[in-house]
């Protein structure tokens, strides 16, 4: 039986993401219109095991749909991992008047929303992480933006590199997921592309294929490099060594997980959260929200946990295709 919530809490946790703050402001707005009380908790999980808590109201989410960040802040917190933390973030939300928790962040955040939920305090998850890497959703919340921000990063470093008839390597992020490199390697026009979930290593093949370039007149070569491949500046020595050609690194860093959000990230992230109202408002829990097929959606957190993702074959072929 669905059980009555009457006030809810919110926080970002992990990594923050353009577009977070859109969906802080959503959650309160339509929280309060369903006629719940709404407190805001700073700094993840380790701010609710430090009572960082704060009441919110509508003009204290105003003006902020275009920021970047979190205005909540965010940490991450070994403490909330261990049971005893869980035991006690659960015993805060109590104290505190909340029976219902909206947690906007990725997979490790998920896993504490589910242990919360456990303990008795409904819990909604919102998708907030830049990599693209939850399963259960085609969207997360700020993905757009970064890889917007990275793909005009690689815009202006194209026209350096081709000024110098250099090689350039950039390297985005995406920790172990390849879909920001994936993406800007398909939109930049990148000569190659390495992601994680595909990369074999063969490093001379790399070599060749800029050699081979050369060769045939191409003056400079844009390498897409993925995070969870890394090492892009001994990387580039390496090529430089076996070429003669002279190449750079760039690592971009994390200047793409900041910046004003993009129109999507603010319309999707605001839909999201709506919906993480409603449901608690519905007394619904344990329920992850999702973009999928073309529909916002909700899922049992732990089946959300148990799925897995991999780089859609056909966006890959396509990359391959393209990339010379």
């Amino acid at each position: 039986m669905a059980k009555a919530v009457k006030t809810i809490g919110i926080l970002t946790s992990g990594g923050d993401a353009p577009g977070m703050n859109a969906a802080i402001r959503s959650v309160v707005r339509v929280a309060i219109s369903k006629g719940l009380k709404v407190k805001g908790i700073m700094r993840g999980y380790a701010g609710l095991l430090e009572e960082e808590i704060v009441d919110m109201d509508s003009t204290s989410v105003s003006d902020i749909i275009n920021r970047g960040g979190t205005i909540l802040y965010t940490a991450r917190c070994k403490e909330f991992t261990t049971a005893e933390g869980q035991q006690k973030g659960a015993e805060i939300c109590r104290k505190h008047g909340i029976d219902g928790m909206v947690v906007i962040g990725g997979d490790g955040s998920f896993r504490g929303a589910g242990k919360l939920s456990a303990l008795g305090i409904n819990t909604i998850g919102l998708p907030g992480t830049i990599d693209l890497d939850i399963a259960c959703t085609d969207y997360t919340i700020g993905f757009d933006t970064a890889v917007n921000t990275a793909m005009e990063a690689i815009d202006k470093i194209r026209d350096t590199s081709t000024s110098h008839e250099r090689c350039s390597i950039v390297e985005v992020m995406g920790r172990n997921a390849g879909y920001i490199a994936m993406w800007c390697g398909i939109a930049n026009g990148a000569e190659d592309i390495l992601l994680p979930e595909r990369y074999d290593g063969d490093e001379q093949a790399l070599i060749n294929r800029i050699i081979e370039n050369r060769k045939r007149g191409k003056k400079h070569n844009i390498i897409v490099n993925a995070e969870g491949i890394g090492h892009s500046s001994s990387m580039a020595k390496r090529i430089e060594a076996a070429t003669g050609i002279e190449t750079r690194a760039t690592i971009l860093g994390h200047m793409q997980r900041g910046g004003t959000p993009t129109c999507k990230d603010r319309v999707y992230a605001s839909i999201m959260g709506a919906r993480a109202a409603i449901l608690l408002s519905e007394g619904k829990s344990n329920r992850l929200v999702a973009y999928r097929n073309g529909e916002f959606v909700d899922y049992d957190i732990q089946e959300a946990l148990n799925m897995t993702k991999d780089i859609p074959a056909e966006q890959y072929e396509v990359a391959k295709l393209l990339v010379r």
